[in-house]
């Protein structure tokens, strides 16, 4: 394959590397009904795709009545985690895409989450390309601050000892890509054109560099790649 003009690229996880939104989501609507928040898988992925649990805590209160414990995001933890050991897959063509541009960057790329750390590993895993990401998975569960802020971002970067302007990030959804713009990276939008995915223009809208909808598109895409004379 052709040269990698960015010297490292870090790769967002849900709906971008695995097809787990609708996984998570179904769970999710599931325990929010319990609490009296009715919603529809559809709904519930409109609200939450891109967004940690925890840190909408306060529009579930608004919603229910109830305060989110340790004890209950505990359990709905575990029941993710029970459904996506049993039924996720990967997002198509995207291990082949992981695989040729971990080996066209001589392993520069990681995996930055807004994810628990569990979760990113247990999925990356399941689609065979935990190895790929060794020493490289981030969470933004870890950081100071979530997704849209680019902590994570930033952080993985630096453990790369790459300058975050230097940097392809991957994303899928508007709260992902204003991080990635943040860190100062040239961020690509996948956009596959169905729900749990932001559209195309939501994605152009806040900055992303190009948007396409293929992973098998990515390396070819990113070595097709010209920075502007000043960058």
């Amino acid at each position: 394959m052709m040269p990698i003009p960015f010297d490292a690229v870090l790769f967002d996880c849900d709906g971008v590397l695995v097809d787990s939104e609708p996984i998570t989501n179904c769970v999710l609507a599931d325990m929010l009904g319990e609490l009296g928040w009715r919603l529809s898988v559809d709904e519930c992925m409109r609200v939450f795709t891109g967004k940690a649990v925890k840190d909408e805590a306060a529009l579930i209160e608004a919603k229910t009545g109830f305060a989110l414990t340790p004890e209950w995001l505990s359990e709905f933890r575990g029941r993710r985690n029970e459904a996506l050991e049993r039924d996720l897959v990967a997002i198509p063509h995207a291990p082949e895409a992981v695989r040729a541009l971990h080996g066209a960057l001589d392993g520069r790329i990681a995996c930055a989450s807004g994810a628990d750390r569990h979760k990113v590993e247990l999925q990356l895993g399941k689609i065979g390309i935990l190895d790929r990401f060794a020493g490289r998975i981030f969470s933004g569960h870890e950081m100071p601050r979530s997704k849209p802020a680019p902590d994570v971002y930033l952080a993985a970067a630096a453990a790369l000892g790459v300058a975050p302007a230097r940097c392809a990030v991957v994303e899928d959804t508007v709260t992902g890509a204003v991080a990635g713009i943040a860190a100062g990276a040239t961020v690509f939008g996948y956009s596959p054109g169905n729900l749990g995915h932001s559209d195309p223009q939501a994605l152009l809208g806040v900055g992303v560099a190009q948007v396409f909808s293929d992973m098998a598109q990515l390396p070819a895409l990113l070595a097709a790649w010209r920075f502007a004379a000043t960058a």
